[in-house]
């Protein structure tokens, strides 16, 4: 029987659980401390943070960092509170509505306005994985050397990989990618101490600067940070996945379970600032403050990384970084696809039928642009891919503030006022951004 308050405000009664195979799979303490309790909320928020670190956000903070320093850190700051904000609404309202952010805009909008906003989401998916492609290809060639048109290929293998682990069960899917993680946090950490940067200009930069809305190029730069880091596939991600705890139905039962969600949310974000801002301050300290301006290609920063650091070992942990990156984002994004097409259109495939096709979809384009444009054209195509996530941001964002600031759809836990007001705030912020963006693009 479904709870009336979950259905009320909505066109449509909510149909089956999201991501159902796991749905409410993980057990959650009901006696006992509360650290006890919130441990079993501990992981989703990790599998958000891997949207800092994809392939895709290299791009941009490479070239970010050896074009203007360290003035961009201001952008992944406030990225990073955009995201803080919005992460907080998705486990809000899959808490408080037991949809996730596709199945809430099925039960809302119209046919033709949801089928609308679902091809936005797929768009969306499929420019992330485009970026994952490359990115990891890129670190296989780094590392061992393989071509480019080869380890894109390779890249469709890992479908094998998430099956293996959604097999062992969710919970293990959740501490593989808080490993890599974890090695993606050393590796950087190690460059770092070699890059010995300016600390005085680190903090600096992250207080904002006009020149960030006047210059058409960083504005450009600045908005791909922005769809590398708020990305529209972790919102529908994260309302879906928080449901894979059985936190109960009782209104305290869910007010904790969202305490505890967003507390998991939020650390995991603020320690991926720090991994997402030292991709940025590795190139600002390496190579803006040795010359080298115009870096934008992986592969000329993993070249350049050894004779400007002085250490053999900083260009082998950039390239193992870069591939843990790729391998985090697949099993982020084959969830999140999950959830956009069940939750859409209720239309359900195996896990690695889903994979393989957007793995097909990623590739053409990446092994063409690979084929005849080299490093240079993956350069390109990386972070134009993560400019089409940020034009896509506010069709996953407007919907998901406006669901969670109605009291008819959301009840006792509607979003409070003061945060409505930062995520409307953050909403029109990309959105105007956006259209800054368009204008210079085709009037600048």
């Amino acid at each position: 029987m479904l709870d009336r308050a979950e259905n009320a405000g909505w066109h449509t009664a909510r149909g089956e659980a999201s991501l159902s195979d796991v749905h409410g799979t993980i057990p959650v303490r009901k006696t006992g401390s509360g650290w006890r309790r919130a441990a079993a909320f501990i992981g989703p928020g990790y599998m958000v943070a891997v949207g800092y670190m994809d392939p895709g956000n290299w791009a941009t903070s490479l070239a970010g960092g050896s074009r203007y320093g360290y003035a961009l850190l201001s952008v992944a700051l406030l990225s990073n509170f955009m995201a803080i904000i919005l992460q907080s609404l998705c486990a809000r309202l899959a808490i408080g509505s037991g949809r996730d952010l596709a199945q809430a805009c099925r039960d809302a909008y119209p046919k033709p306005v949801a089928w609308g906003l679902w091809i936005m989401a797929e768009i969306a998916i499929i420019a992330t994985d485009i970026a994952e492609v490359i990115g990891t290809a890129i670190g296989l060639q780094l590392l061992f050397g393989i071509p480019l048109a080869l380890g894109v290929l390779i890249t469709s293998l890992d479908v094998f990989l998430i099956l293996a682990l959604q097999r062992l069960g969710f919970r293990w899917i959740e501490a593989f990618i808080m490993s890599l993680l974890a090695v993606i946090a050393i590796c950087f950490g190690v460059q770092i101490a070699l890059a010995d940067p300016d600390w005085g200009a680190v903090a600096m930069g992250f207080l904002p600067t006009p020149q960030i809305a006047t210059d058409p190029g960083m504005l450009y730069l600045a908005l791909g940070i922005l769809g590398a880091t708020v990305m529209p596939h972790n919102l529908y991600l994260h309302s879906g996945i928080i449901q894979t705890r059985a936190y109960g139905e009782t209104l305290p039962e869910k007010r904790e379970a969202l305490r505890f969600a967003t507390i998991d949310s939020t650390v995991a974000l603020l320690l991926a600032l720090l991994v997402n801002a030292s991709i940025l301050i590795l190139a600002a300290a390496a190579f803006y403050q040795n010359g080298h301006t115009d870096i934008a290609e992986l592969g000329e920063a993993h070249a350049l990384l050894s004779p400007l650091l002085g250490a053999a070992i900083a260009p082998t942990l950039f390239a193992v970084a870069l591939i843990c990156c790729g391998i985090n984002s697949t099993a982020t994004a084959t969830l999140a696809g999950q959830i956009v097409m069940e939750g859409f259109i209720r239309f359900k495939v195996k896990p690695w039928v889903r994979r393989l096709v957007t793995r097909a979809i990623a590739i053409v384009p990446a092994a063409l642009v690979t084929l005849f444009y080299g490093e240079s054209g993956t350069a390109e195509l990386l972070i134009l891919s993560q400019v089409v996530l940020s034009l896509q941001l506010s069709f996953a964002v407007f919907p998901l503030v406006m669901f969670t600031a109605s009291r008819t759809k959301m009840g006792a836990l509607v979003a409070p006022r003061w945060l409505t007001a930062l995520a409307f705030a953050t909403a029109f912020l990309i959105a105007g951004l956006n259209v800054k963006l368009v204008y210079d693009f085709f009037l600048g």
